[in-house]
């Protein structure tokens, strides 16, 4: 089984469902072109994580975006992942600024999480609480959403997962069996994921229950950055600040944050995006 990949199971005599996220590759390759500091790498990683579990326990067409963003070390951080689950994040840091925790890389922050699945996107205001992102998204599941959820969250420089419990709406479940799984998740640490974490660690961690595994959803590194998405937003900017840009550089570089994609355009590129009835660029996409 590959490592990038959510595995989804159920309780067979547990109203609780669950999924288990692994990423390696995929991780890997939305850090290669950053250079983030070992809380900023922890923190994205588990947005990394958080956003693919979400992801596949919502039934969409669309898009779900977890975001960050503050004014003091840590100014954004954005993760979306697709219904196919297609992932894709990055960070913004404040030049200079560092963080000895949590706590501090999101002091005065706000959190969003928004699904757009169509013609009404939806958006959830996510309170902040300091001690993690986990301890913030079980706050947001239980009064927000009305699902009481275990949320276990690891990543490093090498690989980013997690683990989510939720009950079943409507069906009662007895507290000391939801304590005892909260129990079982939080004995989670980076060595249960230094190889391809998956069944056996299901099986290890629930080795008391009667658990049903379901088929394994792939996870990959997907941007959706694109020359005609590019050359819209210098659309945007308008051709006096394109021009003027063009003149005191040479050529106007634009790099995608997600992906680290380089776009040129020189003089007869940004006459071409200004001038009327001409055809677009061919769109590409990393």
């Amino acid at each position: 089984m590959s490592a990038d990949s959510v595995i989804p199971f159920g309780f067979e005599a547990l109203p609780v469902r669950g999924a288990l996220i692994h990423l390696s590759n995929t991780w890997q390759r939305m850090l290669r072109d950053h250079q983030y500091d070992l809380l900023v790498t922890e923190t994205l990683g588990h947005a990394a994580a958080a956003t693919g579990l979400v992801a596949q326990s919502l039934k969409f067409d669309g898009t779900i975006t977890l975001q960050i963003q503050g004014s003091g070390a840590l100014q954004m951080l954005v993760m979306q992942c697709t219904g196919d689950l297609d992932l894709r994040g990055m960070a913004a840091i404040e030049t200079g600024s560092a963080a000895k925790d949590f706590a501090e890389l999101t002091r005065g922050a706000r959190c969003a999480v928004t699904v757009d699945a169509g013609e009404r996107p939806y958006q959830g205001i996510v309170a902040i609480d300091e001690s993690s992102l986990a301890a913030s998204l079980e706050h947001y599941f239980a009064h927000s959403v009305q699902v009481p959820s275990h949320v276990a969250l690891l990543a490093n420089d090498a690989f980013a997962a997690g683990l989510l419990l939720q009950q079943v709406p409507g069906q009662p479940l007895d507290e000391d069996d939801w304590r005892r799984l909260r129990f079982l998740i939080a004995t989670l640490s980076a060595t249960d994921f230094a190889g391809e974490a998956g069944l056996p660690l299901i099986g290890k961690l629930f080795a008391e229950d009667d658990v049903r595994v379901y088929e394994p959803r792939p996870v990959r590194f997907q941007c959706r950055c694109s020359t005609r998405k590019t050359e819209d937003v210098l659309q945007m900017l308008g051709a006096d600040e394109a021009r003027a840009t063009l003149a005191e550089q040479g050529r106007i570089e634009v790099v995608c944050e997600y992906c680290g994609e380089r776009r040129h355009f020189d003089a007869v590129d940004v006459e071409r995006l200004f001038a009327t009835n001409v055809v677009p660029a061919p769109d590409s996409m990393q």
